[in-house]
């Protein structure tokens, strides 16, 4: 069986659905070294905004088409740095909170752009591992919930990196609940 890394990733987004909304950043790091990143800001591919997205990521549309990355350098560029901190024959995952948005858009711009998902068609969802890991309900595996048993305080910036790099602390600290799971501090 091949060795897996966990890269937790987050998006921000100019909407809900890759279909109508651009992709507007990618943070991404390994769950076991938040310190190796990957952050882009992409040029949109689509005009179609719900101003509440904006206003939650603080991405301004007229910079990202001005200074974003044009998609499929970006994606190019997000699967060398994956190839870099994967080892040769180990299988990336992608993990993330609420993992079906993020994969979403990930999975879209990967197929469309590059016609391959080094990620492949799944993705490790932390508020389901978490709900399984504890016994939780799902209404206790909120960000708000989560982070204040496991990050000193609410932290979500709504910068995709900065957002990748907690959610990977907040990983590392669900998993080393798990006893099957050797982590050491």
């Amino acid at each position: 069986m091949a060795e897996e890394v966990l890269i937790c990733v987050d998006v921000e987004t100019a909407g809900p659905i890759p279909a109508h909304y651009a992709m507007l950043s990618i943070g991404a790091c390994p769950v076991m070294d938040i310190g190796e990143t990957f952050y882009v800001e992409l040029k949109p591919d689509r005009d179609q905004v719900q101003p509440e997205a904006l206003a939650i990521s603080g991405l301004v549309m007229d910079d990202l088409r001005r200074d974003g990355m044009d998609p499929k350098e970006a994606m190019l560029a997000f699967e060398q740095w994956v190839k870099q901190v994967v080892p040769e024959g180990a299988r990336p995952v992608l993990v993330a909170f609420n993992a079906s948005f993020d994969w979403m858009f990930i999975h879209d711009y990967f197929l469309r752009y590059l016609g391959r998902n080094p990620f492949g068609h799944s993705a490790l969802d932390i508020k389901a591992y978490f709900m399984g890991q504890s016994g939780r309900q799902w209404s206790e595996t909120s960000m708000q919930h989560i982070s204040r048993h496991f990050l000193d305080e609410i932290r979500l910036t709504h910068n995709a990196l900065r957002d990748a790099q907690d959610q990977a602390e907040i990983f590392q600290k669900i998993l080393k609940l798990n006893p099957r799971f050797n982590i050491s501090e």
